[in-house]
């Protein structure tokens, strides 16, 4: 249930101070902005009390945690899926949901915390990402040894409550604090890497790893060099699956308008909605239109109906003021007004095939 409302309970997250900018004053304004939102889940201490776990509720903060998320450095975002893959692979963390002793959740947490009290420079210039993955393991160990891992925005509340004086809390902090520079390089090569030169040509897997170490040795070289050559082959591969997505769409574009026509309501929704994807296919769905309006204009014996007309001006203005065609498309006035800015457009651009267009347009 959303609430529109930063929580009391949360009151001192936007005022408490942050000594090396993260996240700005901005960002938080935008975080408080959203709220938050009310879950139907259950303190831990009242899981086996039917009628209190079907009527207790939680605050959720999942909006405000996208938001910070994406203003994330690419490094930190990086160490963040590292850090999650290496936890759930080991079987150290449950799920998202916290139902188990550990979740992505406290990793998460971890994070957050990191992004807000370590310096910028701190991420990028002096450590490596496998140095910054066992430093933060390290001091996940710690808040375990300590039973101690504050809430990022409510910091009274304590998420290591339900895992209090455990066996298994002191073995897993064993187990983090044991983490070596070595140690990671040699399990992400044997655990991650392995599996992402799964997706690579033969070719390229057999060359990475018949470049290793002979002697077994796992060291932060070989990591570097088996990372840079999946990355490479997969940046390869996302280049032909983007190729192939863009022709997919374009197909899909011509169907459409062939099939279903164009009206302005749809040729103002293709536009919103191409105005936040690729430019090509803007520039696509321009000449797509242009096709269908010679054809349309063809088939009527040269006539530029007003659906056509409204169609031909929205997308030569590529524009949200050509909703008002959609409420007053009899209005003489406005016709007048978007031959005038059509001209201003035509009057501004260079010589070409859309200008005479616009000014075919400004006309009719």
């Amino acid at each position: 249930m959303r609430c529109p409302k930063w929580p009391p309970q949360a009151a001192a997250w936007p005022r408490r101070p942050r000594n090396h900018g993260w996240p700005d004053s901005a960002t938080v304004q935008r975080v408080v902005n959203g709220g938050c939102d009310v879950v139907p889940v259950a303190h831990y201490l009242y899981r086996d009390d039917e009628w209190v776990y079907k009527r207790q509720y939680r605050l959720s903060f999942s909006r405000a945690e996208i938001v910070l998320l994406n203003s994330w450095m690419s490094v930190q975002q990086i160490v963040y899926h590292m850090l999650r893959v290496f936890m759930k692979s080991e079987q150290l963390t449950d799920n998202d949901t916290g139902e188990g002793p550990l979740s992505n959740y406290h990793i998460k947490t971890l994070m957050l915390w990191a992004c807000e009290q370590k310096p910028a420079r701190w991420w990028t210039d002096e450590l490596n990402i496998i140095e910054i993955c066992v430093e933060m393991l390290h001091t996940f160990a710690f808040w375990l040894y300590g039973v101690r891992c504050k809430h990022y925005f409510i910091s009274a509340c304590n998420l290591f409550e339900h895992i209090a004086n455990s066996f298994y809390t002191k073995v897993t902090a064993i187990l983090l604090m044991s983490t070596t520079r070595a140690s990671i390089c040699k399990w992400y090569i044997d655990n991650y890497i392995s599996k992402c030169v799964q997706f690579c040509p033969s070719r390229i897997s057999n060359l990475l790893w018949d470049s290793r170490p002979h002697d077994g040795l796992h060291n932060a070289t070989s990591l570097q060099k088996s990372v840079f050559v999946v990355a490479k082959c997969r940046l390869h591969t996302s280049s032909i699956l983007h190729f192939f997505q863009l022709q997919a769409a374009k197909s899909y574009m011509i169907d459409f308008v062939s099939r279903h026509s164009l009206t302005l309501r749809s040729c103002l929704c293709w536009i919103n909605q191409l105005a936040k994807t690729d430019h090509v296919l803007r520039l696509y769905f321009t000449a797509v239109v242009f096709l269908h309006v010679s054809y349309k204009t063809q088939q009527g014996l040269g006539l530029l109906t007003d659906e056509i007309l409204h169609v031909s001006a929205a997308t030569c203005l590529q524009s949200n003021d050509v909703r008002l065609c959609f409420y007053t498309r009899i209005s003489s006035v406005l016709s007048l007004r978007q031959a005038a800015i059509l001209m201003k457009v035509t009057a501004n651009n260079s010589g070409s095939t859309v200008q005479l267009i616009e000014t075919e347009l400004s006309k009719a």
